[in-house]
Formats: C-alpha cells, sequence, structure tokens
C-alpha cells in the first residue's frame, strides 16, 4: 500500500488561527468585563450603603427612626432620595440642633463622602429624586431671560424676583437664594423642602430648571448693576417708592415745622 502523502498547510492557515484565537479571546473580555464592572460598582455602593447605616446610625436615627420610618421629632426618610439628603445635610441644615417651624442653614458637619454615604443609604431605603450631576446643572448656555420668566412665575411668590428671600406664614420664611450652590437650587426644586413645592422634571424639565438657576446667579452677580440705586432687599419699585414716600414726606413735614416754629420766634422778636 502506498503511504499517504501529508496534507500541505495553506500558508494563510496560521493567520486565520491567530485571529480565530485573538477573536476569541476579545469575546470572553467583552462578556466578562462588563460583568465584573458591574460586580465592583455594587460592592462599591454596597460599602457605601454600609457606612452610610452606621453614620445614620449615630446622627440622624434619633429623630428619623432606626429605619428611617420617622418618629414624632422627624418625619419619614422613605423613598425621599439621594437629592433630599444631599441637600440637607448638604447646606447645613441637617442634622438639626433642635425641632422648630423651620430648620435654618448652618455649618456643615459632614464631609462631602460622608454625606454620599448617606445619601447612598437613605435612598436604598425607597426609590426618591436622585442626586444630579454636574452637566444637569450647569447653567452655561442656559437662556436668562427665559428663567427670569420661570422664577417670577413659579419663586417670585416667596423669594421675591430677584431671590433675596422673605416671610411666610407661621414663623417660616423662603430663604435668600444669594451664593447657593446650582446643585443645591436643583435639588431644591427636585425634593422641595421646608413648605416649596417639589419641581420635578415630569413638572420642570431639566433645561428649565438650568434657566432658573443662570438667572438666580446673574441677577445676583457682581456684575450686575442696580439702576435704582439702594436695592432695599430687592423687593422691588412698591417697596422703593413708599420707602420714598414716608422718609420724603417725612422730612418735608419735620422741615415744615421747623420753618414755623422760626417763623414765629422772629415774629415775637
Amino acid at each position: 500500500m502506498k503511504k499517504l502523502s501529508a496534507r500541505r498547510r495553506h500558508p494563510l492557515a496560521a493567520v486565520v488561527v491567530l485571529l480565530l484565537a485573538l477573536a476569541a479571546t476579545g469575546g470572553l473580555y467583552a462578556a466578562f468585563a462588563p460583568a465584573g464592572k458591574a460586580q465592583a460598582d455594587e460592592t462599591a455602593q454596597s460599602l457605601a450603603i454600609e457606612e452610610g447605616k452606621k453614620l445614620y446610625a449615630v446622627g440622624c436615627a434619633s429623630c428619623h427612626g432606626t429605619g428611617g420610618q420617622g418618629t414624632t421629632d422627624g418625619p419619614s426618610l422613605v423613598g425621599v432620595g439621594s437629592a433630599a439628603v444631599d441637600f440637607q445635610v448638604g447646606t447645613g441644615r441637617m442634622p438639626a440642633q433642635q425641632p422648630g417651624v423651620q430648620v435654618p442653614k448652618k455649618k456643615v458637619i459632614y464631609t462631602q463622602a460622608e454625606i454620599d454615604q448617606l445619601a447612598a443609604y437613605v435612598a436604598s431605603l425607597g426609590a426618591g429624586p436622585i442626586t444630579p450631576t454636574d452637566k444637569q446643572v450647569d447653567p452655561a448656555g442656559a437662556d436668562v431671560a427665559k428663567g427670569g420668566e420661570l422664577f417670577r412665575n413659579n419663586c417670585a411668590q416667596c423669594h421675591n424676583f430677584t431671590g433675596k428671600g422673605g416671610a411666610l406664614t407661621h414663623g417660616k420664611y423662603a430663604p435668600d437664594l444669594e451664593g447657593v450652590s446650582p446643585k443645591h437650587i436643583y435639588e431644591a426644586m427636585q425634593t422641595g423642602p421646608q413648605s416649596m413645592p417639589s419641581f420635578p422634571d415630569t413638572t420642570m424639565p431639566n433645561q428649565q430648571k438650568k434657566d432658573i438657576i443662570a438667572y438666580i446667579q446673574t441677577v445676583n452677580g457682581s456684575e450686575t448693576a442696580s439702576p435704582g440705586g439702594l436695592s432695599l432687599g430687592g423687593l422691588g419699585p412698591v417697596s422703593e417708592g413708599l420707602f420714598t414716600w414716608i422718609f420724603g414726606l417725612g422730612a418735608l413735614i419735620a422741615t415744615a415745622v421747623w420753618v414755623a416754629a422760626h417763623t414765629a420766634k422772629a415774629k415775637k422778636s
């Protein structure tokens, strides 16, 4: 019998095998790399929740309950979301020093990392508004005129038309918005803290929130001039006219009394 002659390999066979090996390796990487990244993110989130739970037990549970269910001293936190925590704790309003009709802004006692951990834990109690990203709150390129219209229609009744704040009923008040960070303004619109109504994205889309932020920053900016002179709290032309009327009329009356008194003395002499 004749020996079978060995088959000759095609010159491109090695190249094909190499390409198949690389494709298989790439496929495996594509299959496992995202899963590994997702697992790492999940682990980091779990650690943040765990650390946040510890911070919550020390600084929040006495008023809001051990599971965030609320007590007579504090409301339930189930479903308030991470945005509410970032606003309340990030502005120093929480933890509150003492109960009252309205919790004032004060010095922040937590670091941003700790605030993020607290927010992660509270967010795990129930779905709610999420802390916005830097891109969501950046007012660059926003329509200031449109923001002014939105602010006057939705916010000026309490904060007045330049955001200087004002008194409300039962000892409550709308705070001054000058110097407030865009993120906290956005979160306040999202969550409706204190007596403020909430404006979720379904009611006020992201772009409209950015327009309002741009307006607030513009009217309270150092480059914005006040053509009326003294702003008198930014309450507007009615209050400024009333101020002029009261003090101007008072000055005229005082002058008239002084002139009359001196005229009477001059006649007697």
